[in-house]
């Protein structure tokens, strides 16, 4: 009976290391987990913070790409309106026509040359200025658009 006793406590103790042995390994899995998941939470933040400094950077690059490209067309207008001007007849029915179109080349190269944020400030002011206008001009070119959409459709 002795050794039956023995081996029971024994068996109990084999039990017993087993439980604690398994409660430690669940226990280092949950901090395993834990760090793993604060990792990665780290890592996408980090790579998400990455792809918007990164996005940013492309879009302001491409913003100075285009104001320097409008920048160029401008002056090139602006120098043809010059061109007309003093080239093109000074008198007469062509002298004013050349007058008017070498004055709106060089206004609208003036414009671009300002690049395009300030094009869109004076769209923004105008809108603000002639909101009922604004709206119908949308309304309009809606409508021509659907039209040219259901009419190229068919």
């Amino acid at each position: 009976m002795a050794t039956q006793q023995k081996e029971r406590d024994g068996a109990a103790a084999v039990a017993d290391s087993a439980r604690e042995t398994a409660s430690r390994a669940g226990d280092l899995m949950k901090d395993t987990a834990a760090t793993v998941a604060q990792k990665t939470r780290a890592a996408v933040k980090d790579a998400a913070a990455t792809v918007a400094d990164k996005t940013s950077e492309a879009a302001s690059f491409l913003g100075h790409k285009c104001d320097d490209a409008s920048a160029a067309v401008g002056k090139e207008m602006e120098s043809l309106g010059n061109t007309i001007r003093s080239k093109g007849p000074q008198e007469g029915v062509l002298g004013n026509a050349g007058a008017a179109v070498a004055s709106s080349l060089e206004s609208c190269g003036k414009e671009l040359e300002g690049g395009m944020s300030g094009m869109a400030e004076d769209l923004t002011n105008t809108i603000r200025r002639h909101p009922v206008p604004a709206i119908l001009v949308g309304v309009g070119v809606g409508f021509m658009l659907a039209y040219c959409l259901t009419k190229s459709q068919r």
